[in-house]
């Protein structure tokens, strides 16, 4: 947990994706990091990303439409999706920060 928590921060960045042997398992985040170090005799350098991390992972494809996946991720109160590519590997993290993002572009673009 301690290495994720290390990655994290170097890459500044809130969630990363658990691979075993290559294939997605889930995913962590800052949060989950911050829950399990606020719990009583917890050690970060002896917990395990897998004991820290959600197996429930919304996968989406790099050609969903990003509407849908930003109603999907409001609806189910998503905070990332992981975004894999035609050959199902991982293409990166669309997270709610990038939702507002893209809003942000949307918003100025129709007042312009």
């Amino acid at each position: 947990m301690a290495q994720a928590h290390k990655l994290m921060r170097e890459h500044q960045v809130r969630h990363l994706p658990v691979l075993e042997a290559g294939k997605l398992v889930g995913i962590v985040s800052e949060r989950d990091l911050h829950l399990i170090e606020t719990l009583p005799d917890s050690d970060p350098d002896e917990v395990t990303v897998e004991e820290a991390m959600s197996a429930d992972v919304y996968v989406v494809g790099v050609d969903d439409p990003v509407d849908g996946i930003v109603a999907n991720m409001a609806d189910h109160k998503y905070g990332s999706a992981i975004v894999l590519n035609r050959r199902g590997g991982i293409e990166g993290i669309f997270t709610t920060v990038d939702a507002l993002q893209v809003l942000a572009d949307v918003l100025r673009r129709a007042s312009a």
